[in-house]
C-alpha cells in the first residue's frame, strides 16, 4: 500500500469520526484529557507539515499561527472556532495531495535529521512520512477515546 493511500485512509477515517459531532463536542475536554477532538486534528496536520516540510528546510503550507496553536507540547488555550475547524477539516485533506505532489516534483531533498519522542530517528522524507503514518495511527486512538465521552 502506497503511504500516501494510508495518510488519506487515515485522515478519511478520522474525518468521518468527527463528522456529525457539534463544536462543543469537538472542544469539549474530557475529565482526564488535556486536549479536544479539534485539537488532535490539528495537531495531525501540523506535525505532518512540520516532519515534511520544516525539517525539509522548506516552507510549511499552514500558518504559523496554527502550528503554534496544535504542535507537539500546546494544548487548547480557548475553543476552536467554527472557521477554524472547518479550515482544519479542509486542510486535512488537501495537505495530503499537495504533499503528495510535492514529494513526486523531488522537492524534499534537504533532510534535517530528527530524532522524535517516540525514540526514532527521521533522516528523509521516507522516514518522515512512514513516521507520520504512526503518529496518524496513534491519535486516531486518542481519538477514538475522545468520541466516546463526548458523543
Amino acid at each position: 500500500m502506497n503511504t500516501f493511500t494510508l495518510l488519506k485512509t487515515s485522515r478519511q477515517n478520522t474525518l468521518d469520526l468527527i463528522e456529525n459531532l457539534s463544536e462543543a463536542q469537538l472542544n469539549k475536554i474530557p475529565e482526564g484529557f488535556t486536549n479536544n477532538l479539534i485539537w488532535n486534528l490539528g495537531h495531525l496536520v501540523v506535525t505532518q507539515q512540520l516532519l515534511c516540510y520544516r525539517l525539509a528546510g522548506l516552507e510549511c503550507q499552514v500558518s504559523e499561527q496554527l502550528i503554534e496553536k496544535y504542535r507537539k507540547g500546546s494544548s487548547p488555550a480557548q475553543d476552536a472556532s467554527t472557521e477554524e475547524i472547518q479550515l482544519i477539516k479542509e486542510l486535512a485533506l488537501s495537505l495530503v495531495d499537495e504533499t503528495e505532489e510535492a514529494y513526486q516534483a523531488s522537492i524534499f531533498q534537504n533532510y534535517t535529521p530528527y530524532m522524535t519522542s517516540y525514540k526514532v530517528e527521521l533522516k528523509s522524507i521516507e522516514d518522515a512520512l512512514g513516521f507520520n503514518n504512526i503518529h496518524e495511527g496513534l491519535h486516531y486512538g486518542y481519538m477514538r477515546a475522545l468520541y466516546k465521552l463526548v458523543s
